[in-house]
Order: C-alpha cells, then structure tokens, then sequence
C-alpha cells in the first residue's frame, strides 16, 4: 500500500509536468501557491516529499522554481481567501495538499491557473473534475477516496469490536463537503450492518475533548475517527483519549499508530487484535 508521502511525491512531480514545463523556456522563475489546511510544523516530512518529487523532474526550490506557502493552521474558513491570495499572486500553478475545502476554495478562485490537488472525497460527485479519466478545465490530482472506504472502516472495526452496538462518528463540521460524503458512506454501512451510529463533532483541541465526553456520555462501544485533515493532525490527542475513556477507535490514517494506536487495540473493552488490518487502518 502506498504511503501519503508517497503520494506527495508524486503529487510534486504532477505540479509541473502539467503546467511548468511549458514555462521552461520563459526568463521569469516560476512560482507554485502551495495551500495546505495545516501547518508547516506537523507537514516537515510531506513537503520534503513534495520537494523530492520537483527535484525528480529538475526543479529546485530557490534554484528554477519559487514556491509560495500558506498555510491555514487548521483552519478551514482561511482557505477560500488564501487561495484567492494565491491567485492575486499570479502563480503558475496551485497545489493543495489532503484538503478537500482546499481544492473546492482553489476551484472558486480561478477559472484560468492550473490546479493540482490532492484530496479525500469522490472528485466527480462533488464537482471539482467532470471524471476521474478527462477531468477538464483547470484541475487534476488525487483522488484518494477517503470518504467512499469509510464504510469499510466501520465495516473493520465492528469486526475487531463484535459486541459493539453504537458508534460514534468524530468529524470535523468546518469541512462541510467532506464530512457529509463521509457520514453518507457511515450511515449506509452502520444501517446495513444494525448498528447505531452517534455523530460528533470537533473542529478545535478543545472541541475534541468535548466530543470524547459526548462520546461516554451517549455510552458509545465504539468510535470511528474522520480521514479529515484537521483530526489527522491530532493523532496523539485522539489517541490518547481514547485510551483513557476506553474507547476502541479506528482511524483513517496510519499516523496513530505511530503515537499508541495499534498497541492499545487488546485493552479497549475486549476488542481482538488483527495486527496486519490494524497497520492498514491504525486501530486503536
């Protein structure tokens, strides 16, 4: 299975195979707007990836390509005016890294500047290409399908949790288009398969915390956690709450396991270990 920095990598060689090698022979450096929801703190190892992959196709940051960062610390409603500011900027291209809000706000802003992003929900049903193989106008990328495996997730962790009868569903609500793809697929699959799904929300540290007591308060035997990118970037958090309410969770990104997730899974309320699903969907 592929990494995420895999991805990046090759996400950085799409951003100027597309649109920076016509621009070669011009005299003028040219400039990527790169948009990421997060911050440059919790991203060193992905924009090294991103850089690897401009190298692989010759460029180099301050030597033939500048890029412009910005960065929207989690904040979801930052987005639409970094990329209009991007935009003012006149870059070459703009890529947005794992934010669906990100390539939705990129779309908005221009009509005209290449677009490569790289994002969790169904690209065509949400609108940003007209199909996955002629995507058209402005934009390509990745789609990675984050919210059509959520279903499976859920499917994985009522495995690893038998007796679990209620879920709970952590998502973030600043990310209105990707949550609601991704409670579509829960839904689908908590119906089908009779358990009940309990929907929370969290879109700040604080608001993480208040959802895991809103989490025992509803006497959840379980919880699903959001591919979302403000929740990936507080694995330690959800991790670690997890384990002291004694809640069996299932994440979309690997990175728990790196904090505690997988070592945890035996302890929490009798759930079993499956070691090799566990390092493909970081099971706490």
């Amino acid at each position: 299975m592929s990494s995420r920095r895999d991805f990046i990598t090759l996400l950085g060689g799409a951003a100027v195979a597309w649109p920076l090698a016509a621009r070669a022979q011009q005299p003028v450096m040219p400039v990527i707007g790169f948009l990421h929801l997060t911050s440059l703190e919790t991203n060193r190892e992905n924009l090294a990836a991103f850089r690897r992959g401009l190298g692989e196709t010759g460029y180099v940051e301050d030597r033939n390509v500048a890029i412009e960062y910005r960065w929207a610390q989690g904040r979801n409603d930052r987005l639409p005016t970094m990329a209009a500011e991007l935009v003012r900027r006149q870059v070459s291209v703009i890529v947005v890294l794992e934010s669906t809000n990100g390539a939705l706000a990129a779309k908005a802003a221009t009509q005209t500047i290449p677009i490569v992003f790289m994002q969790g929900a169904d690209a065509v049903r949400i609108g940003l290409v007209d199909s996955l193989g002629r995507p058209g106008g402005n934009l390509t990328g990745f789609d990675l399908l984050l919210a059509e495996t959520a279903g499976k997730r859920l499917e994985l962790l009522l495995d690893l949790v038998p007796r679990a009868r209620s879920i709970a569903f952590l998502r973030n609500p600043t990310n209105p288009v990707f949550a609601e793809s991704e409670t579509r697929e829960v839904q689908a699959a908590a119906q089908a398969l009779g358990a009940r799904l309990l929907l929370v929300n969290a879109s700040t540290p604080s608001e993480i915390e208040m959802a895991f007591e809103d989490v025992v308060q509803q006497r959840a035997d379980a919880l699903q956690v959001s591919g979302d990118g403000f929740l990936l970037t507080h694995p330690g958090q959800i991790v670690a709450l997890a384990a002291r309410k004694a809640v069996p969770a299932i994440y979309a990104w690997p990175q728990a396991t790196a904090v505690g997730g997988r070592q945890r899974l035996g302890r929490s309320r009798g759930a079993r270990s499956r070691p090799s699903e566990c390092g493909a969907w970081a099971c706490s």
